[in-house]
């Protein structure tokens, strides 16, 4: 035992250091461009018209760029106001342009994997049939992101991440053919024991096991003995976008998903990662609230394939015939449980899907839109979306984390209060702890479950996925979840509307970084 526990002392050392080196190295690189500029302006006066000019043209370039408004002005304000830095950090961690190869890499992937399963038409024409206006929110995920909706498709609703996990745990000992996992964050520790002692075991055994997990995500976890040891039993694993000295664009972009695949007939998805906190072995927030589904049958098969699809994106091992192979699998004889259609979003996407779903919920919505979400840092957009709805009279509520987990993001998180409540949205703050849930619930027949957050990460710069469900027995648990949270939350009054100036200063310096958070 405490061997072990020098073990995980120094892997923490060596991850400290890692994270260390990098925030060093961008320090010295904004350090490095202002001594620079001050260097060039000494005795030259017209480097400071040029560097002047420079400046106007990026922050000219940045308002034409084809993306959100809220997204592009911090970052001129930024870039205008606060020079060099804005514009190093900018070129570091804003601009997209140097992605094309990289999103033309990832759209051919998704492209080929997508073929594997073409659009049900024969699916979609029955919810048309149904309900016109959801029909066509479906065509919206289905055509613009390559994904398809299922039917012979069983779901299951869990209410907390710990129950959620221990039945993964006992579908993963039943896994014959593969496992594929996909996690922001997973930590070699009590937690994720049991994980880790079947993977290994089924490895052993000749199950094809893959791991995914973040290298930001994880990187106060794990340590790189971590793959080491589950790749001595077999287990394939690969780290997305690791982490370097020097400093990248792609580097902001980080892998967000949770993703369970057992077989290609069983998946998990929810808000959970792989680590202590997550399963209340600690609890530095309060009560971690979290949630996640299981479905069985034949929507899994989308599952398989967004799990191919970045694991690919690291390393190209992969062809659409291994799709098939991977999906390969009859459902039929599981009944149908409404509609049920898995869906993922990433930065590489022009369109951003994730967004423009949760919106289509509050336009389809008619009686409610209910929400979740751990951080509230929303677009104008998405903002009139919320109050449209709640203006023509939909019962639009939010819940939000009572302990937050990172006290700026949780300030910038309670400014949009004010605004909304004003406009008859009603805001929750869960008492118990850490609200980590990310759901959407409206009038009883369509909900999601996921990992999408209200916040410009999740929404621009994460690779995101989520479920969204259509009069499938499931919906009937979530409504339920979401009552339980009323009955142990504050609700929001107008005591927001009276901030003190300072407060509102402080909150609105932390709207101009929004991008950065």
């Amino acid at each position: 035992m405490k061997k072990m526990r020098v073990e995980k002392k120094s892997e923490t050392k060596s991850s400290v250091l890692r994270l260390a080196v990098v925030l060093v190295s961008l320090s010295f690189h904004i350090i490095w461009a202002f001594w620079l500029l001050r260097f060039l302006e000494d005795g030259r006066p017209w480097v400071n018209v040029v560097y002047g000019v420079i400046t106007v043209i990026l922050a000219l370039l940045v308002y034409g760029r084809h993306m959100n408004a809220s997204y592009k002005l911090p970052w001129i304000i930024l870039i205008l106001g606060l020079p060099p830095m804005g514009m190093m950090l900018y070129l570091f961690f804003g601009r997209k342009g140097a992605l094309s190869k990289q999103k033309s890499e990832y759209r051919g992937l998704d492209e080929a994997l997508s073929e594997v399963y073409p659009v049900n038409a024969k699916v979609i024409q029955e919810v048309d049939k149904d309900d016109p206006y959801i029909g066509s929110f479906m065509k919206y995920i289905i055509y613009q992101g390559g994904f398809s909706v299922w039917k012979h498709t069983r779901t299951e609703f869990y209410n907390d991440g710990a129950v959620g996990a221990a039945a993964q745990i006992e579908e993963l000992k039943k896994a014959e053919k593969y496992i594929f996992m996909e996690y922001h964050a997973v930590e070699d520790g009590v937690g994720f024991e049991p994980f880790k002692q079947v993977l290994m075991e089924k490895a052993r055994a000749g199950v094809e096991v893959r791991l995914i997990f973040d290298d930001i995500g994880s990187i106060m976890f794990i340590d790189k003995s971590f793959s080491k040891e589950l790749e001595s039993a077999g287990v394939q694993v690969r780290d997305f976008n690791p982490v370097s000295p020097i400093i990248h664009v792609f580097m902001n972009y980080r892998d967000h998903r949770k993703i369970t695949v057992i077989d290609g007939k069983v998946g998990f998805v929810g808000g959970y990662n792989l680590a202590n906190e997550y399963f209340h072995i600690t609890e530095p927030y309060g009560f971690w609230k979290d949630s996640g589904v299981k479905i069985t049958g034949d929507a899994v098969k989308s599952l398989v394939l967004i799990f191919m699809g970045m694991w690919n994106y690291i390393k190209l091992t992969d062809s659409g015939e291994d799709g098939e192979k991977y999906t390969a699998v009859s459902c039929e004889d599981i009944e149908d449980d409404g509609y049920v259609l898995p869906y993922a979003d990433s930065p590489m996407l022009q369109e951003p899907l994730a967004e423009t779903v949760y919106m289509n919920m509050l336009r389809t919505a008619k009686k409610y839109c209910w929400f979740t979400t751990p951080y509230l840092i929303i677009t104008d957009e998405m903002s009139r979306e919320i109050v449209d709805a709640a203006k023509r009279g939909v019962d639009v509520r939010i819940i939000t984390p009572g302990i937050p987990d990172k006290r700026l993001v949780y300030s910038e998180t309670r400014s949009y209060y004010a605004q909304l409540a004003r406009d008859g949205v009603r805001i929750f703050e869960y008492t118990p702890g850490f609200c980590h849930s990310k759901m959407c619930i409206a009038d009883d027949v369509s909900a999601i479950v996921g990992t999408i957050n209200l916040d410009f990460r999740s929404l621009y710069l994460h690779f995101e996925n989520g479920i969204y469900f259509y009069k499938s027995k499931v919906i009937k648990d979530i409504k339920k979840d979401f009552n339980d949270m009323y009955a142990v939350s504050r609700e929001v009054t107008d005591k927001y509307d009276h901030r003190n100036l300072s407060l509102r200063i402080r909150q609105c310096l932390l709207r101009l970084v929004s991008p950065l958070m």
